[in-house]
């Protein structure tokens, strides 16, 4: 009988954040704890994109990102590796902590969690578990408590969606979406790739000035007989 010790299985993480400085914290907090491997770092949306082909078990991600919403990326990560998603933002307001975790992030962090807190956050992401930042968890608890509260405004049907600052693919992207589906079913509806989708979704954000698919669908403006 060998009295070597079986290798400890690692972790492997890859960091999005754009902030230099609290890049370095990130990655000073992954390694203290020695099961952890950062197998890539990155401070933006393109960047962070081709750390999915390294398959890390965890993104540690930021939402507010120089090219983008890190919300965009999660579907992306969801579609082209097994990795858990655990976001870590300055944003703590309910729409950005309802966007996250509806785009399919595992987690949600704010920047002001204590090392030994992230440490934790990022231990249960990889358990399995869903660790929410107790003042994000509010708003959570928020829509749970309140079945009877006034429902938001209607978004447009896909038969409504045909607005003339769209392309004829974004039109039917935001169609796909209106129907229900999620980033992944509509690259698969469409025949294109996730990555493609990201590319048209932060078009559509641009041109509609908005900065989620639910403000997407209620800020379209349908031609008179659109179809």
């Amino acid at each position: 009988m060998s009295d070597q010790a079986s290798p400890v299985a690692t972790a492997r993480i890859a960091i999005i954040e754009d902030d230099p400085v609290v890049r370095q914290y990130f990655m000073r907090i992954v390694a203290m704890e020695p099961a952890y491997d950062i197998v890539g770092v990155a401070p933006d949306l393109a960047t962070g994109r081709a750390l999915i082909r390294l398959n890390p078990d965890l993104f540690l991600m930021d939402i507010g990102l120089p090219d983008g919403s890190g919300c965009d990326l999660v579907p992306e990560i969801k579609a082209g590796c097994a990795a858990r998603a655990l976001v870590i933002s300055a944003f703590g307001d309910r729409d950005t902590v309802v966007q996250a975790l509806s785009a399919g992030a595992d987690g949600y962090l704010l920047k002001d969690s204590s090392p030994q807190q992230v440490l934790d956050g990022i231990a249960v992401t990889l358990a399995g578990g869903a660790p929410v930042s107790p003042a994000a968890a509010v708003y959570l608890l928020d829509l749970l408590r309140s079945p009877t509260a006034p429902p938001p405004p209607r978004p447009a049907s896909s038969e409504e969606i045909c607005d003339d600052r769209l392309t004829p693919r974004e039109t039917d992207l935001l169609r796909a979406f209106a129907a229900g589906k999620s980033y992944k079913e509509a690259a698969r509806l469409l025949n294109i790739s996730p990555h493609t989708v990201g590319n048209h979704v932060k078009s559509i954000y641009r041109k509609l000035e908005v900065n989620s698919r639910s403000e997407a669908l209620r800020s379209v403006k349908p031609r008179s007989g659109a179809h």
